[in-house]
C-alpha cells in the first residue's frame, strides 16, 4: 500500500486530527517571523514556499506516472480554486495580524466562531446541535479566561479570519470535488500567494529573501500548509462541511497547548476546563457521525454524502 493510499484510507478524523497538530504549531513558530517581516510577510512567506512546494510535488507525481490523469480542468473549476486561494490568503494574514496582537490559544478560539456557526447553521440533527454547544462552551470559557485586556483590533481580527475559515471549509470541499489528488490545492495555494506577494513586499522588503528567514518560511509553510491543507482536503472527500466544523474544535486546545509549548503561555484552570470541553465535543461528533452520517466511509462519494443528509 502506498502513503498515498494509505492516507485516502485513513479516518477523517485522524486526517483533521494531524493536521490540526500541525498547522496549530506551525503557527506559533510563525509568530518568530513578525519581528523581521510582519504578519503579511510571514503570510505571504507561508503561502507562496507552500506553493512551490505543492508545484513541485505535483510535477514529480506526474513525471513517475502516479499524478491526476481525469479530464482536464474546466474554467469553472480554475475559477472555484483561485476563490479558495483568495480566501486562503485572506484567511492567513487576517489570522496573523490577530496573533501579533492577541496571544495564539485566544485567536484561534475567537477564530473558530466561524465554523461553529457552519455547523450550527447547516446542521438537521440534534446531537450535532448538542456538540456545538458544548465545543462552544470551551471557545467562550478559553476567550474570557485569561484575565488580561485583549486588543479590539486583534480580537476584530481574528472573528475575521473566523468568517475566511468558513469560506475555507466550503470551497475546500468543493475544489476537492473538482479536481484529482493536490492539483486543485496547488492552483488555490499559487492564487494565495500572487495575492498576498505585494502586501508581503511592502511589509518585508528584502528581509524576505534573507536564508534565515526563508528556512523558517519553509518550516512553518510544511507545517501550516502542506501537511494541513493536504489533510484536511482529503478529510473533506468524505464528511459534511458542517462535521468537518464541529470536529475543527479540537483547534483551539491544540493552539492553547502550542502556545503553552512554543511561546509560554500557561495554562488557568478555567482554559484546561475549557480544553476538556473541545474534546469532548471534538470526540461526540466523531462517535455519532459513524450513526448519523455525520462522518462517511472512506471512498464515499460526494453525491451518496448529500443522499444520505
Amino acid at each position: 500500500m502506498t502513503c498515498t493510499r494509505a492516507l485516502e484510507r485513513s479516518p477523517a478524523i485522524a486526517l483533521v486530527g494531524a493536521g490540526a497538530v500541525s498547522v496549530q504549531f506551525g503557527g506559533a513558530l510563525a509568530t518568530k517571523l513578525f519581528g523581521c517581516v510582519g504578519p503579511a510577510g510571514a503570510a505571504t512567506l507561508r503561502l507562496v514556499i507552500a506553493a512551490l512546494i505543492l508545484i513541485g510535488l505535483v510535477q514529480v507525481a506526474r513525471a513517475v506516472g502516479v499524478g491526476p490523469v481525469g479530464r482536464s480542468a474546466s474554467a469553472a473549476d480554475r475559477a472555484v480554486a483561485v476563490a479558495f486561494g483568495l480566501v486562503l490568503g485572506a484567511m492567513n494574514v487576517s489570522f496573523y495580524e490577530a496573533i501579533a496582537r492577541i496571544p495564539l490559544g485566544v485567536a484561534v478560539t475567537i477564530e473558530f466562531s466561524g465554523p461553529l456557526a457552519l455547523a450550527l447553521v447547516g446542521s438537521r440533527r440534534w446531537a450535532d446541535g448538542l456538540w456545538a454547544v458544548a465545543a462552544g462552551g470551551g471557545v467562550a470559557l478559553l476567550a474570557t479566561g485569561a484575565g488580561r485586556h485583549l486588543d479590539p483590533a486583534g480580537l476584530a481580527l481574528a472573528l475575521l479570519a473566523g468568517m475566511f475559515w468558513s469560506g475555507y471549509i466550503l470551497l475546500n470541499k468543493e475544489t476537492g470535488r473538482r479536481f484529482e489528488s493536490l492539483t486543485g490545492l496547488t492552483w488555490a495555494m499559487a492564487a494565495g500567494g500572487l495575492a498576498l506577494l505585494p502586501f508581503g513586499l511592502w511589509s518585508g522588503g528584502a528581509t524576505l529573501l534573507r536564508p534565515a528567514v526563508l528556512g523558517l518560511g519553509a518550516i512553518v509553510a510544511v507545517l501550516s500548509s502542506v501537511i494541513p491543507y493536504s489533510l484536511e482536503l482529503l478529510a473533506l472527500r468524505r464528511v459534511t462541511p458542517q462535521a468537518f466544523g464541529v470536529m475543527m474544535s479540537l483547534d483551539p486546545a491544540l493552539a492553547t497547548a502550542a502556545g503553552f509549548l512554543v511561546l509560554g503561555q500557561h495554562l488557568t484552570v478555567q482554559e484546561w476546563a475549557a480544553l476538556g470541553l473541545v474534546v469532548v465535543a471534538n470526540a461526540g461528533t466523531t462517535l455519532t457521525g459513524r450513526n448519523r452520517g455525520g462522518v462517511v466511509a472512506p471512498g464515499a462519494e460526494v453525491s451518496d454524502l448529500r443522499e444520505a443528509r
